[in-house]
């Protein structure tokens, strides 16, 4: 089975592009250097007919900017920059922003995303020098609009970026990274990063780094049993897509991929570690309100979600492995309740179903943990434990342990 689903990666990898996103056994980035300028103030001015955001900074820098619908966005892209942004500035909006946020969102690349109450023209986007003791300014002026009108300029943007990419897009398929083929594959996908933070909660938590901190130190021991290559969709503080985090686990040759995450509700009473695996359909409305608050990563990014492609003839192809993968997801899930029982405290339903799009492949099963909730005191504390974290990451390598080891019984068996 495990070549079977192999060589249909292989055609699924072969049949559309991959996004060349650095992963975790290839050489990764820096962070922002220390020499890129500095974003150290920002504000929103105006009102309902006009409104102006300004940021200031440390020395001049290039522009694109661009709007998106479903929802209203302006997107700015700046090269790679530093933020020095408290919390505050990142949520306060007024007239016609209603907020915006800003972080890496590729290597070399910077984006401010700036939310709309509604269809906007851009008026004018400038960077002004410094000059005269005054830092440099980015400037964008908005106006209002209708609907048809912006969507007539997105239009207009995408047809003129799809011959762009068109004209130089080589579908080159991203090669995996050698690894002992003597082990299986894990991938693991710290959720969120870069401009998408994910949750926040009282106590300082913050997803992104919860997740990441999480994933390398389960990467640790899973690579201390000596029975596993561990890869990662992403090792630093970067924006990943989600379709881009299920292709790095393809290009790895994934047996398996692990999802990790940290949940948040209204309310500060709910709590409680989930496992989640992929359903059209979700468990209950909590599922269904939490992978559609996942699946908005993309959106929150500023991507475009309308523009992204399915290829339905490779559905024939997935339709071969779906079923046996779904059952090897629901085992893989009943290991990890029961292991991390032994941990922590599990939510009143511990494994539950929704649509989450990172668990899409049809080629490996995929899992996705959600920590806890950083909207419950007691669970960011937690989150928060170095202690607690080594002790969960020590009961999802014995879920993934177990796993594995029935799969090669069941292989000595046939």
């Amino acid at each position: 089975m495990r070549a079977v689903r192999h060589i249909i990666a292989f055609l699924i990898m072969a049949a559309a592009a991959v996004v060349a996103v650095a992963a975790s056994g290839a050489e990764v980035p820096e962070g922002p250097d220390s020499k890129a300028p500095l974003i150290f103030d920002a504000r929103i001015v105006g009102d309902q007919t006009r409104t102006r955001f300004i940021a200031d900074m440390t020395g001049a820098i290039d522009v694109s900017v661009f709007t998106l619908s479903d929802p209203y966005r302006v997107i700015v892209d700046i090269p790679e920059v530093r933020f020095g942004l408290g919390d505050d500035e990142s949520v306060k909006g007024r007239g016609l922003f209603s907020a915006f946020r800003y972080g890496q969102i590729s290597p070399g690349k910077s984006r401010i995303v700036l939310d709309l109450t509604g269809p906007v023209k851009v008026d004018q986007a400038f960077v002004i020098p410094p000059a005269d003791n005054q830092p440099a300014r980015l400037v964008i002026d908005v106006v209002g609009t209708s609907p048809e009108a912006f969507v007539a300029v997105e239009r207009a943007y995408r047809d003129a970026r799809t011959l762009e990419e068109s004209a130089k897009r080589d579908r080159t398929i991203v090669a995996p990274v050698e690894s002992d083929s003597g082990k299986f594959n894990v991938v693991l996908d710290p959720g969120h990063g870069g401009i998408d933070t994910g949750a926040k909660g009282r106590g300082g938590a913050i997803e992104k780094e919860i997740t990441l901190e999480f994933a390398e130190t389960l990467s640790e021991k899973l690579k201390a049993t000596g029975r596993y290559n561990v890869f990662f969709t992403r090792t630093d503080d970067r924006f990943v897509a989600l379709g881009d985090r299920v292709a790095i686990a393809r290009s790895h040759g994934a047996d398996l991929f692990v999802s990790i995450h940290a949940n948040s509700f209204r309310g500060r009473s709910i709590r409680g570690t989930i496992v989640y695996t992929i359903s059209d359909g979700a468990s209950d409305a909590l599922a269904s309100e939490i992978a559609a608050s996942e699946n908005q990563a993309d959106a929150l990014a500023g991507l475009d979600i309308a523009a992204e492609n399915s290829d339905e003839v490779l559905d024939i192809l997935f339709d071969l492995t779906r079923r046996e993968t779904r059952n090897f997801e629901m085992v893989f899930a009943q290991n990890l309740v029961k292991e991390l029982r032994e941990t922590t405290g599990m939510f009143k339903v511990p494994h539950q179903k929704a649509g989450f799009k990172v668990l899409t492949a049809h080629d490996f099963p995929s899992a996705m943990i959600e920590l806890g909730f950083v909207s419950n005191p007691e669970d960011e504390k937690l989150l928060l434990s170095d202690d607690w974290r080594q002790k969960m990451a020590g009961s999802v390598t014995r879920a993934i342990d177990i796993y594995f080891e029935r799969q090669l019984a069941q292989r000595g068996g046939q």
